[in-house]
């Protein structure tokens, strides 16, 4: 999924991006900082891409640590119920399948 994306937005948002960049250095007339600005604006959708990206993998990271860690609490109440470990093994892999 996460390469899919790269290859597919990102990518092409990059190539905008070093368009955008090259046709700032074309300006002849612009000076150092104008055309230090330019690129500056031209590097922004990118990298709100890019944090965004960043922030939902987070999230989604996260999640699943949060639900890994109630299967595992599951399983330690039922190990402690005194149930057998290969049973207790077979909810926890059920618990952390259904996390996604």
């Amino acid at each position: 999924m996460v390469q899919s994306l790269e290859r597919e937005k990102i990518r092409k948002m990059q190539g905008i991006m070093f368009g955008c960049s090259s046709s700032c250095c074309e300006d002849s007339q612009a000076s150092m900082k104008q055309v230090h600005q330019c690129t500056e604006r031209c590097h922004v959708p990118l990298a709100q891409a890019q944090a965004l990206v960043t922030s939902k993998l987070e999230k989604f990271q996260d999640h699943l640590a949060r639900c890994t860690m109630r299967c595992n609490d599951k399983a330690k109440d039922s190990m402690d119920a005194g149930n057998k470990e290969l049973q207790v093994k077979q909810q926890v892999e059920s618990c952390v399948a259904k996390c996604g």
